[in-house]
């Protein structure tokens, strides 16, 4: 009998395109019979800031039913999929402000040994994507981690998104990666659980 794994989808999200994207990695996981937490990163700019770009409000505004992420959903979970626009290379700083509050937690031992996985979104096609993503890693190999990625892919390190300067929205090739990677984050997680 297959056994249950919990998996938690923290993601930031500006303007939509990292939301989509975690919407469709949590409704595949679950499809694979995770339970799932769909989470995301508190807002850190100023409401003055996030009202001067109408679909960055209008996205806030969206989605705030989803629950702001939590140090006990990380806790909860076997597996960590970690969703982040890049922001110069890196991850959103609401992200990675969300990721520090963890360090009580990763002192005591309680963030190793689960899976953990990444996605992102850019706006070029070198526009920084992989190096996003390999921030993510550098943390989880800190935390004594599990990475797992897509593999042979769009891009081997997770699911990304290229915006374009039109604001693309997400594309089938996208999502089609994002699938692959959640049914992989759950299968591993649930083979590490039955060892």
């Amino acid at each position: 009998m297959e056994r249950s794994v919990n998996v938690t989808v923290v993601y930031y999200s500006s303007t939509g395109t990292i939301h989509r994207i975690a919407t469709e990695i949590a409704e595949t996981a679950e499809k694979a019979g995770a339970e799932v937490r769909l989470v995301r990163a508190a807002e850190l700019a100023p409401q003055t800031v996030v009202d001067s770009r109408p679909a960055w409000a209008d996205h806030l505004k969206a989605t705030e039913d989803v629950p702001i992420a939590q140090v006990d959903d990380v806790l909860w979970a076997d597996a960590v999929v970690f969703g982040t626009p890049t922001r110069f290379g890196n991850m959103s700083a609401q992200l990675k402000q969300f990721i520090d509050t963890l360090g009580p937690a990763w002192f005591q031992g309680r963030l190793s040994s689960k899976v953990y996985s990444a996605f992102t979104s850019g706006g070029s096609t070198h526009g920084g994507m992989e190096t996003t993503i390999v921030s993510i890693y550098n943390m989880v190999c800190h935390f004594g981690g599990i990475i797992v990625p897509p593999g042979l892919n769009e891009n081997p390190y997770g699911t990304s998104h290229v915006l374009g300067s039109d604001s693309k929205p997400v594309s089938e090739i996208a999502l089609q990666s994002a699938r692959v990677q959640a049914d992989r984050v759950v299968r591993v997680a649930r083979a590490l659980k039955e060892a």
